[in-house]
């Protein structure tokens, strides 16, 4: 299939972007990799009448490491600079491992983690990973800039808190406390299809060796990327033994919202979190130690 006739636009700067954006409003959509918005076009499920593409915009294409070890990732940003990245692997493992479960080589050439975020597919694993990582969004509109949650950017299936006139800038990823462990599994049909459960996992020990920090994030598991602080919570204080790993798991699976898909009833989805976040706790864990 082909998409309906479009205007395409090249900004070169954020300012100028945005300013194409007010004057087109709702018409106009950004694009960035366009690994998900131009199929969603040829297939006319998205038919905008102005494409702005970002791709010559000065900025929004580079990894910035803070001092105190937080990475700033533009929204223009490929997954292959990410994954590329020696120091995206050494301090956020969390991210190439979920990396290496999206699509394919070739969509991660020129797919982007702006682009994905912003697309908001619940399916997707990054902005699973995004919420276990408590990144933040830096949005840029003409009333100037705003940093959201990930926890507050996801708002519904395709849906995010953008408002009409306005871009995501960069993603800021704090770094992960020290002595964390972190891990992403998921079960899809074939390498490189969406999820029918996916979950990212966070733990943190104290001296002692008792988890004193835990978080879990699902994709697949319902309108957004889902995360179950109930579960994390049973795990605080805990010794991370496999019991308490199995009453977390089992918690867990009663604070998703799985929708079902033509792969997997809610049913069998919420069976496959609880199996997913036993085994993606246990090697957390593991590596927390």
């Amino acid at each position: 299939m082909k998409p309906a006739p479009f205007d395409w636009q090249a900004p070169e700067t954020v300012e100028a972007a945005l300013a194409l954006k007010s004057v087109h409003g709702d018409g106009a959509r950004f694009i960035a990799g366009g690994q998900s918005l131009v199929p969603a076009m040829n297939f006319r499920v998205a038919q905008p009448g102005v494409l702005i593409d970002l791709s010559r915009v000065a900025g929004l294409d580079s990894l910035a490491w803070s001092p105190d070890g937080s990475l700033r990732i533009g929204a223009m940003v490929r997954y292959r600079a990410i994954e590329r990245d020696a120091e995206v692997a050494r301090h956020l493992p969390l991210i190439l491992e979920a990396l290496a479960e999206v699509a394919h080589p070739q969509i991660r050439t020129r797919g982007t983690l702006g682009g994905n975020l912003c697309h908001a597919d619940p399916a997707s694993e990054m902005p699973a990973v995004m919420l276990a990582l408590q990144a933040r969004m830096e949005v840029r509109g003409p009333g100037g800039t705003r940093i959201l949650p990930a926890a507050d950017f996801f708002l519904g299936p395709l849906t995010t808190a953008l408002a009409e006139d306005e871009m995501l800038a960069a993603i800021m990823v704090p770094p992960l406390p020290a002595g964390a462990g972190t891990a992403f599994l998921e079960l899809a049909r074939r390498r490189g299809d969406y999820a029918m459960m996916g979950v990212a996992a966070v733990l943190r020990r104290d001296g002692a060796g008792r988890c004193a920090e835990a978080r879990l994030a699902f994709c697949s598991a319902g309108p957004t990327p889902m995360a179950a602080p109930g579960a994390a919570a049973l795990l605080v204080g805990t010794a991370l033994a496999a019991a308490d790993i199995a009453a977390a798991a089992e918690a867990a699976k009663a604070e998703i919202e799985p929708m079902g898909s033509v792969q997997a009833s809610p049913a069998y989805q919420r069976h496959l979190a609880g199996v997913l976040a036993a085994r993606a706790l246990t090697l957390a864990a593991e590596r927390a130690a």
